[in-house]
């Protein structure tokens, strides 16, 4: 369906149907909604008081336990390898999906209901290019339940998938390019399955509440039970596959190499996933500017200071060198030998301490967020700061590149930014801050 697959795509029209969901077998609405460029996969808690949203994003996954679950705080949106994956591999990179249940509905167990309203919607290109996450030298991940994902450099998107049940009973493999035409064709028919001796066991944890012949196939021993034939004789391969593309589109960039899985599950391509996404926050650290540029893509030190109330000493942000969209920005500090804490930390062997390295990440975030917001009648306040890392020390000479991104937001006043400070291609601390903004 993409004819400009260097280009973003977005859905052309709105579209979506009803249905019931599988584990929860609550009754359920579900809407694509076209969105801007950059924005990515979107659930739309409808049924929630101020419609709250999740990212489909690695950071955001919850539990894999017979599907994936994301969720942001309390809100949570069950089972979303079907609609991720068809999502993914019809060439949508930026959709809202409103749902007013907080699982999708299951249709008849597959991607196919996905891929009809997509293409009811259509798919259309924007101006924004395409954000690819190349392969560039072997990962693996491996699990005590014997499933392996190892990924191989290539040129396109490729899975080769061994699957083997109970006793290796209906051992299949599949081999094939991930396109939108064979997806639809090959991919999104392929219905859930489940054995029949792990149906009890589901059931006493509260799952499958919505399960039937109609959305599933049942295995039996040797037995295959549905309310059709199969419609592969390797369906049960396909399947993996689907739920394969749908955790992975969780790093939110189109995965150029071979992805090869034996045994694969939710949880191994998980963390699969997390293995990328650490990938490529650490290329994206490298990929800073050197230079700093003048213009309307930054902030000098003046304009700085018309934003923070922050001053000498503690100002911790020299300029602002980049805007990226409405979520990114860079920040640069020019660590000086004059600085006053260099005569108290470390006197002989100074070194910044890492309390200001944070100190920087949050003056850099809540530059962006004065920006977003247009006004800097308000202060930024610390909430919390988890996953706080100091990787190197940061010594007098060193140029600090400070990259905050908002990952979060509610309403006006509360506010998470995911943030790293880079010193010669090496990130030196990163962290998750959050914060709240009152009025002066």
């Amino acid at each position: 369906m993409s004819s400009t697959p260097e280009f973003q795509h977005t859905l052309g029209k709105a579209a979506g149907f009803s249905g019931t969901s599988l584990h929860t077998g609550e009754k359920v609405s579900l809407k694509l909604q076209p969105a801007p460029a950059d924005h990515g996969i979107k659930f739309k808690r409808k049924d929630l008081a101020d419609e709250p949203t999740i990212d489909a994003k690695i950071d955001n996954l919850k539990t894999v336990e017979r599907a994936t679950t994301i969720g942001d705080g309390s809100v949570r949106v069950h089972t979303v390898e079907h609609i991720l994956s068809a999502l993914s591999a019809m060439g949508v990179d930026n959709a809202i999906v409103e749902m007013d249940a907080n699982e999708p509905p299951i249709g008849d167990g597959s991607a196919q209901p996905y891929v009809d309203v997509i293409k009811r919607a259509g798919v259309t290109p924007q101006e924004a290019p395409r954000k690819f996450l190349d392969v560039r030298e072997p990962m693996h991940v491996e699990s005590k339940t014997g499933a392996l994902l190892v990924l191989l450099p290539d040129e396109s998107f490729r899975i080769s998938c061994t699957q083997a049940g109970p006793n290796n009973r209906f051992t299949q493999f599949l081999s094939t390019e991930i396109t939108p035409a064979v997806f639809e064709r090959e991919i999104a028919p392929a219905r859930t399955f489940v054995y029949y001796e792990d149906v009890r066991a589901l059931m006493d944890k509260n799952l499958i509440k919505g399960g039937s012949l109609e959305n599933a196939v049942v295995v039996r021993g040797d037995a295959v039970l549905g309310k059709e034939p199969l419609r592969f004789e390797d369906e049960f391969v396909r399947h993996k596959i689907l739920d394969l593309i749908g955790d992975l589109a969780l790093v939110g960039r189109r995965i150029r190499g071979h992805v090869v899985a034996v045994k694969p599950g939710h949880a191994a391509n998980a963390e699969l996933a997390r293995a990328l996404a650490r990938e490529q926050t650490r290329r994206s650290a490298l990929e800073v500017p050197r230079a700093m540029p003048r213009g309307d893509g930054g902030l000098n030190t003046d304009e700085v200071m018309q934003i923070l109330p922050h001053r000498y000493p503690f100002l911790m942000v020299d300029r602002i060198v980049d805007f990226e969209g409405d979520n990114k920005v860079t920040g640069v500090k020019l660590v000086s030998i004059n600085e006053p804490f260099f005569q108290g930390h470390f006197p002989g062997h100074p070194v910044m301490p890492g309390v200001m390295l944070v100190e920087a990440m949050a003056q850099v975030a809540s530059v962006l967020l004065f920006k977003l917001s247009k006004t800097s009648s308000r202060i930024g306040y610390f909430m919390s700061a988890d996953g706080v890392k100091f990787r190197k020390p940061v010594f007098p000479g060193d140029t600090i590149f400070i990259h905050a991104e908002l990952t979060k937001a509610r309403g006006n006043r509360l506010a998470k930014a995911k943030c790293h400070c880079v010193v010669n291609d090496a990130v030196v601390s990163e962290g998750e801050l959050m914060f709240t903004f009152l009025e002066k």
